[in-house]
């Protein structure tokens, strides 16, 4: 095991996305997370008849290099081996509502006065506090939706996007795995534990944090904007002439706006009243995203590239999960890992998202099968197999 959280041990009590998300990082981390699912199973498990051929990756990459232990919570026994699990951890995760967590005595109010060293990591839809605490969400109600994104991206009165699965939830997933870090690094100081919360809503309202701010400072909600209504037209999308699109980067549009000119080769826009300054360049953003429009169309996007890059065009491709794939600079960001698959083979998968100098992680296994586990981690508790057997007549495991 490697990585900064070597020797932590998380008890994951997590399903679909969200929880599991930041029990993934944490194990990629080199924490030891010992996954609890129902006897049948996180039902994230039953998205792999969307790819076939009994794969699911989406799944693989939110559980990799865990433990399984199938768990009855429902039977009196089953909770006595949780509470055995607790005592020897380090880090509760969840994402189970509070309401179902409240039923099961696993709320933070009774673990936290029972287990005072145990940071307790909650990650909810919409809060632990509130009215609508218990409300269903997943990332595409709380985060997606609620939080005012969709209708942000929407350009003015557009049919709302899609969101692409799980987006939200890695991004909270990733806000919990360093609320976990800050409160470890807390105990570590004062030997105590404490409640952490991330939620989706609350996530999605900090990532749209800028037109957020300006509505709480002002009182006035954000003019959301079209394509062609953009204030400065240099920090935008355009069409080539394969088809593909690429991202101007001029945010600071006075610096960028004599090289923009000068890669198109349209020197006449240098004196044309419309474009002379940045204040008039907005007022007439129309005019001038449909002229660089008529530009770009007139190459194909490797050619503009070429250009760009040499003219000092400051830029982006707009690129296909394909083509990330395939991109040379992803590679040198480290965005791959090789995944161990227990057949002496590995499979390349995304790597999470942070990187440590003195103590690098790896990816330590594939997702494991459901229960898989079990056994195992109930003799590293001190059961012994007359005791394991007695659970499996009690109905706790399987």
């Amino acid at each position: 095991m490697s990585g900064p959280m070597h020797g932590i041990r998380v008890v994951e009590l997590g399903l679909w996305v969200a929880g599991p998300a930041c029990g993934g990082i944490l194990a990629d981390w080199g924490a030891e997370v010992i996954k609890i699912e129902p006897h049948e199973g996180d039902p994230f498990r039953g998205l792999g008849w969307l790819y076939g051929d009994d794969v699911n990756p989406p799944f693989e990459l939110d559980n990799r290099g865990k433990s399984s232990l199938a768990l009855n919570l429902r039977t009196e026994a089953g909770l006595e081996v949780m509470h055995r699990l607790l005592k020897e951890a380090d880090v509760f995760l969840t994402n189970y509502r509070p309401g179902g967590l409240q039923r099961l005595g696993l709320d933070y109010e009774t673990l936290g006065s029972r287990y005072s060293r145990l940071v307790y990591a909650s990650v909810t839809g919409m809060s632990l506090r509130g009215d609508e605490a218990d409300r269903q969400a997943y990332d595409l109600g709380a985060f997606w939706s609620r939080s005012g994104l969709a209708h942000a991206l929407s350009s003015g009165g557009d049919t709302p996007p899609v969101q692409r699965g799980g987006m939200g939830d890695h991004m909270t997933g990733l806000a919990a795995a360093a609320g976990v870090s800050a409160a470890l690094f807390h105990r570590e100081k004062t030997g105590q534990g404490q409640l952490v919360e991330a939620s989706l809503m609350r996530t999605g309202t900090y990532m749209l944090g800028w037109d957020h701010n300006v509505t709480a400072t002002s009182g006035e909600d954000v003019v959301v904007r079209s394509r062609d209504e953009q204030p400065n037209p240099l920090i935008n999308c355009y069409r080539c002439a394969d088809g593909k699109w690429l991202w101007m980067l001029g945010l600071e549009g006075e610096r960028h706006w004599p090289q923009v000119v000068d890669a198109l080769e349209v020197d006449g826009w240098l004196n044309d009243q419309r474009f002379l300054t940045i204040e008039s360049r907005m007022e007439n953003t129309a005019a001038l995203t449909a002229e660089i429009d008529a530009v770009l169309a007139t190459k194909e996007r490797e050619e503009w590239g070429r250009i760009f890059d040499a003219k000092n065009v400051w830029w982006a491709p707009v690129q296909s999960s394909l083509e990330l794939l395939h991109d040379p600079q992803s590679r040198a960001a480290g965005c791959w890992i090789q995944v161990p698959t227990g057949d002496g083979e590995t499979v390349e998968m995304v790597a999470s998202p942070v990187d440590f100098s003195k103590t690098d992680w790896a990816a330590r296994s594939a997702a494991p099968l459901l229960g898989e586990h079990t056994e195992l981690v109930l003799l590293e508790l001190g059961f012994d197999w007359v005791e394991i057997e007695d659970l499996k007549d009690l109905g706790a495991i399987p």
